[in-house]
């Protein structure tokens, strides 16, 4: 979010308006559309904890335990074990997406 001086993108006659009921504060004007962008996708912090949710399914699946997680990761347990459950559900799903296509 950008911060910009009402004088430079206002007209006048709007920021006077504005100045009668809002003096030297700040104010957020949200965008036209009401389609809002998730949370973590501009900063890619999505991106970021989708790798590694990723890693960590995968080294679950290659013999890592749990708590071998918990420790690498600085997760609880209930978070390392909701984490396997949502990625095996998708790796699941995508496989029977595949084995479907294949068949048509």
């Amino acid at each position: 979010m950008n911060y910009r001086n009402g004088r430079d993108v206002l007209p006048p006659s709007l920021l006077k308006e504005l100045q009668k009921h809002i003096e030297g504060e700040l104010i957020y004007i949200p965008k036209k559309s009401n389609e809002r962008v998730g949370w973590g996708v501009n900063s890619g912090t999505r991106q970021m904890i989708e790798r590694r949710n990723e890693e960590i399914y995968n080294l679950y699946c290659s013999g890592h335990s749990v708590e071998c997680l918990t420790k690498t990761y600085h997760l609880s347990v209930d978070s390392i074990r909701k984490v396997i459950l949502k990625k095996r559900t998708e790796h699941e799903a995508e496989a029977l997406n595949q084995k479907v296509s294949a068949q048509r």
